[in-house]
């Protein structure tokens, strides 16, 4: 068993003032689009590491759901300039995308192909240390084993998981998520609640992941709405949770509801905590009808029991797990509506011809995701077929 998190993670409102004490020579930012920019977190970036006896090489423009060529000009961009340190700062695409790049300027003769299968990344930090700020409060890459890139010639999204990507800094301030759009809060929070739970009954969870799990879905499913709503205290309380929530997963990994979500992003244009939010209560009802058992280290548990323990959790007073798994999806349906999130993909708007035509694909790809594999409940291609049918058409899971 392993347990792996950043070693250090700084955190509070105004904590990216901690950059001025970063050690190195040289620094490149990797960020996305502009909003870092019109919010003058990228400047004030600059100055703190400028403070701190750096010379600034920023890379701007990577895209939502970054791709190979994204990774790969990126690279070549740190090659050139020679960071001893590597900052990635916004979304999650952005510190995803300085995640991959950072493994192809640290080994420049290794291709994309070498480190799709998990745990086939080689050793990093020869050149490079990595510092991760996020501006969102869903994708906990800043605390992760994963990055997530997409090869847009096939449409695949592709989980780059090994614990060397883990950054070795974590910045958790607050600050740089309080100009986040109410549907980016919507969408990014529910992400978080989806690695939390799923996280909770993988087969790799764990004494130290179960803990994190259980309080950061407590404090989500409590401040998300708030959030939304734009109560500042709440929010923040968000990009804690979601944190916790990464740290949870990196280790316990995650289940199908990611990889359906992998799979169905650029296939169907779905948003990824989109997708997450509209599959859990579909996946939460497939994974608890059928007593699957997997080995815990507590002993040996059902998904179901796992659920019925977080419905408790969060305030259900039920006994029979049956009922305590169905009060639970109902509470997350419940936060969906109020998220103004759809309970379908024909809902979303994916067109039904396109949905026929993409259905088997999307299945063969998504049985063959890493996060399949610690599922609680076996799914081959052809139960995932069946759910993306009970999903697209809003039908309950009975199977």
């Amino acid at each position: 068993m392993r347990f792996t998190i950043p070693r250090d993670i700084y955190y509070g409102r105004g904590s990216l003032e901690i950059l001025k004490e970063i050690k190195g020579k040289k620094a490149v930012i990797i960020t996305g689009g502009a909003s870092m920019q019109k919010s003058g977190f990228l400047d004030r970036t600059k100055k703190y590491l400028q403070e701190a006896g750096m010379e600034i090489f920023p890379y701007e423009g990577v895209e939502p759901d970054p791709g190979i060529d994204t990774v790969m000009k990126g690279a070549q961009f740190m090659k050139e300039h020679s960071p001893d340190v590597i900052l990635a700062i916004g979304g999650g695409s952005a510190i995803d995308a300085a995640k991959a790049m950072w493994i192809f300027y640290e080994h420049p003769d290794t291709t994309f192909d070498d480190v799709k299968k998990p745990f086939t990344v080689p050793a990093l930090r020869g050149k490079a240390i990595f510092i991760a700020v996020p501006s969102t409060s869903g994708t906990a890459t800043e605390v992760t084993a994963f990055s997530v890139i997409t090869d847009y010639s096939t449409k695949i999204k592709y989980p780059l998981a090994d614990y060397n990507l883990t950054p070795d800094i974590a910045i958790v301030d607050p600050d740089l998520t309080d100009t986040m759009p109410k549907e980016l809060i919507a969408f990014t929070g529910m992400d978080a609640l989806t690695h939390a739970v799923e996280a909770y009954v993988a087969t790799a969870a764990s004494v130290f992941t179960d803990p994190l799990a259980l309080h950061s879905i407590k404090l989500i499913i409590t401040n998300l709405v708030m959030s939304h709503e734009g109560k500042k205290e709440a929010a923040e309380t968000m990009h804690y949770a979601q944190c916790m929530a990464g740290m949870a997963f990196s280790n316990a990994l995650l289940g199908i509801t990611h990889s359906l979500a992998h799979k169905t992003g650029a296939s169907l244009g779905i948003p990824h905590g989109l997708a997450n939010a509209i599959y859990l209560p579909y996946i939460i009802r497939y994974n608890a009808n059928k007593e699957a058992e997997n080995y815990h280290q507590n002993g040996i548990y059902s998904a179901r029991s796992k659920y019925a323990q977080i419905a408790k959790y969060i305030g259900v007073l039920e006994e029979e797990e049956t009922i305590l798994v169905e009060k639970l999806i109902g509470f997350i349906e419940s936060i969906n509506n109020a998220l103004h999130i759809p309970a379908s993909l024909r809902e979303a708007g994916v067109e039904e011809m396109e949905f026929r035509r993409m259905a088997e694909g999307i299945a063969e790809h998504a049985a063959m995701d890493p996060c399949t594999g610690s599922n609680p409940r076996k799914a081959d291609k052809d139960d995932l077929k069946k759910l993306l049918h009970c999903i697209y058409e809003g039908k309950k899971v009975d199977f």
